[in-house]
């Protein structure tokens, strides 16, 4: 299948080529996709910076054990969650809902009271464990639509959250960095494309019950 063929050729690319850049029609594609990844209640508490600035990707690599891709790739994708669901979240949702299916907001008030009972139950460290989770779903579907087209990235949890949120300015929007994911065109001498790609075989890794 052609979608098994792009995943076993993208790896998590170590050395970028600095010369290629993702162009414009591309990027609106890798968005579309992570707009449309799956997200609980469809509620998609979170937001996807997309850095291009090299002053600020310079600042990020510094807090990011110096590694190359932060500064190397085309595109700096930085996935912040939300840090609290509260009633404005929830309400903007569901004024969309309307608008997208043209009903009237009064008639989703029972869906609105079920996400804001399940977030009520909910300790504050877990509303943020909760949201991060959904970062990771939509970064999947980043690394499928960028394999899809040939583009290499390399997802990265190797930094410093707290400097990410303060160099972006996060806290004050409610926000906190999840997880970040470089993307661009592997460099012809990074020895890591070259690897074999090690996975667990199909039948370890699953079991039928």
């Amino acid at each position: 299948m052609e979608i098994v063929k792009n995943l076993e050729w993208r790896y998590a690319t170590k050395k970028f080529d600095r010369s290629k850049k993702v162009n414009a029609s591309d990027l609106e594609k890798i968005k579309e996709a992570v707009k449309l990844s799956a997200s609980s209640y469809g509620l998609q508490a979170y937001k996807v910076l997309v850095i291009e600035n090299a002053e600020i990707r310079q600042q990020l690599r510094s807090v990011s054990w110096d590694q190359a891709q932060i500064t190397d790739s085309s595109l700096l994708f930085v996935f912040c969650n939300y840090t609290h669901v509260n009633g404005p979240v929830i309400d903007d949702y569901m004024q969309l809902i309307a608008n997208t299916k043209g009903v009237r907001v009064d008639e989703l008030s029972a869906y609105a009271e079920m996400i804001r009972g399940s977030v009520a139950r909910r300790t504050s460290e877990q509303v943020q464990n909760w949201t991060s989770k959904q970062t990771y779903i939509a970064l999947a579907n980043l690394l499928s639509a960028t394999a899809e087209l040939k583009i290499d990235a390399c997802p990265m949890e190797g930094f410093d959250a707290a400097k990410y949120d303060e160099i972006l300015g996060l806290k004050e929007k409610g926000l906190t960095t999840s997880v970040i994911a470089a993307v661009g065109y592997r460099s012809a001498d990074d020895a890591a494309q070259y690897a074999p790609k090690v996975r667990k075989p199909v039948d370890l890794l699953f079991e039928k019950i």
